[in-house]
C-alpha cells in the first residue's frame, strides 16, 4: 500500500521561478535555505585527512566526535555534564526530524505537535507512521495523546526565539504527558536583535529549562548553517540517555551512519569558533542591506530575531507577494508552506551571494 504524502511544497512554486528567471538580470532565489559561501578551510583540511575511510563509521560516533559535540554543548550552549550515551550524530537534522516518530514507536492513535509556523517534516512524520498532527504553540491545548513535541527555536520560517520560560513551560507540560520533547536548534548561533545579537539563543537542554534531569528531552542541531556543510549532511541529536538510546538501537539495524570523514570534519567544526563568527557576520551584512529595501517596498518584518529568513507582510495574500516579487526577478516562498497562519506572509532568505542581494536590493527599490 503507497503512502499518503503531502505534495512537495516547493514544486508548486515553478511558474513564479519561470517568471523570474526570465528577468533581464537572471533570478535572485531567496526561496530556500541553502548556503552559498565556502566550506570553511579548517574542515576541510580535516575531511581530506580523513579520506583512509576503508572500515565501516561508528553509527554513535567516533569518541572524539562525541567528546566535541558534548564539550561544544558546555562552551556555546551551557549545558554541561553530557557523555557518550547523551549524544548521537545524525546524516543532518531533516532525516532524524522525519524518522522520529518511527524510531520511537510511534503510531496511529498518537499525537506529534509542532510549532503554528513550522518547516513542513514535522508533519511529515507524523504521516510516516499514521499519527495524527497537531499545529499548537499553547502547551495547555496539547492533548493525553501527545507522545512527540517538536518545539523550533529560533523558528523556522519566522525567527521567532523562545526564552527560558517558555521552553521551561513547553518542558514541564511534556513530562506531564510522557511526550519526548525535540527542540531543532539548527539557527542557535544565528541571533540578530536584543540579547541573541551577540551570543546563541537558549538551548532546550539548559538546566534553567530542565533542571539537573534531561528526562525525555533533546536538542536536534545541524552544521549546514553555522559551517556551511548542508552537503556534508552533519548533525546531532543531544540529551535523554533513554530516547538517545531508542534512537541508536534502530539506527544500527538500519545502518543510518555519517561517513566517517563527515565525522572527523564534524569535530574540526565544532572545535572551531572563528569560522562561524566570519560567517555570522556574512549574514548580518546581507540582512542588514535586504531588511530596510523590503520595509521601504512596503513589507512589514515579523519576528525574525535570529535565523537566516526574513518574515515579511504587506497583508495580501502570500502568492499575490510572491508573484510580486518574480515579475522583479526575485523568488521567495509563501507562508502557506510552513501552515495556514503564514498565509499573508513570505519568507525571505539570506543564503545568496552578496552580489545577489545587492541585485535584490536594487530591484526591491525600482
Amino acid at each position: 500500500m503507497a503512502l499518503s504524502l503531502p505534495d512537495f511544497p516547493w514544486d508548486s512554486l515553478a511558474a513564479a521561478a519561470a517568471v523570474a528567471r526570465r528577468h533581464e538580470g537572471g533570478i535572485v532565489d531567496l526561496s530556500v535555505g541553502s548556503p552559498v559561501d565556502p566550506t570553511p578551510e579548517v574542515v576541510a583540511r580535516a575531511l581530506s585527512a580523513a579520506t583512509d575511510a576503508h572500515a565501516y563509521p561508528q553509527v554513535a560516533g567516533t569518541p572524539a566526535l562525541r567528546a566535541a559535540v558534548a564539550e561544544w554543548y558546555e562552551r556555546r550552549r551551557g549545558v554541561s555534564g553530557l557523555h557518550d550515551g547523551n549524544v548521537l550524530p545524525t546524516i543532518g537534522s531533516k532525516e532524524l526530524i522525519a524518522g522520529m516518530a518511527l524510531w520511537l514507536g510511534l503510531g496511529p492513535g498518537d499525537t506529534v505537535v509542532h510549532p503554528v509556523a513550522a518547516y513542513p517534516t514535522y508533519a511529515l512524520g507524523a504521516a510516516l507512521v499514521g499519527a495524527d498532527v497537531l499545529a499548537s504553540d499553547d502547551p495547555s491545548e496539547w492533548p493525553e495523546s501527545t507522545r512527540l513535541i517538536w518545539v523550533n527555536s529560533p523558528g523556522n520560517p519566522d525567527g521567532a526565539v523562545l526564552d527560558h520560560e517558555q521552553l521551561r513551560a513547553v518542558v514541564a507540560r511534556g513530562r506531564e504527558l510522557g511526550a519526548v520533547v525535540a527542540g531543532d536548534e539548527c539557527y542557535a548561533e544565528l541571533g540578530w536583535e536584543g540579547e541573541w545579537a551577540d551570543s546563541p539563543t537558549p538551548c532546550i537542554l539548559d538546566p534553567r529549562v530542565v533542571g539537573d534531569d534531561l528526562r525525555g528531552v533533546v536538542s536536534v542541531y545541524s552544521l549546514s548553517k553555522q559551517s556551511n556543510l548542508a552537503g556534508y549532511r552533519a548533525g546531532f541529536v543531544a540529551g535523554c540517555d533513554h530516547v538517545i538510546g531508542q534512537l541508536l538501537a534502530v539506527r544500527k539495524h538500519a545502518g543510518l551512519m555519517p561517513p566517517a570523514p563527515v565525522q572527523e570534519a564534524m569535530r574540526a567544526a565544532l572545535g572551531d569558533e572563528g569560522h562561524v563568527r566570519e560567517q555570522k557576520e556574512r549574514y548580518r551584512a546581507r540582512r542588514a542591506a535586504l531588511a530596510p529595501a523590503l520595509e521601504a517596498a512596503g513589507f512589514r518584518i515579523d519576528h525574525s530575531e535570529a535565523g537566516l529568513y526574513l518574515w515579511a507582510t504587506r497583508d495580501e495574500d502570500c502568492w499575490t507577494s510572491v508573484d510580486w516579487f518574480a515579475q522583479r526577478g526575485v523568488l521567495v516562498a509563501p507562508g502557506s508552506f510552513y501552515g495556514v497562519d503564514g498565509g499573508r506572509h513570505v519568507r525571505v532568505a539570506l543564503t545568496t551571494t552578496d552580489e545577489r542581494i545587492a541585485a535584490a536590493v536594487e530591484r526591491l527599490q525600482g
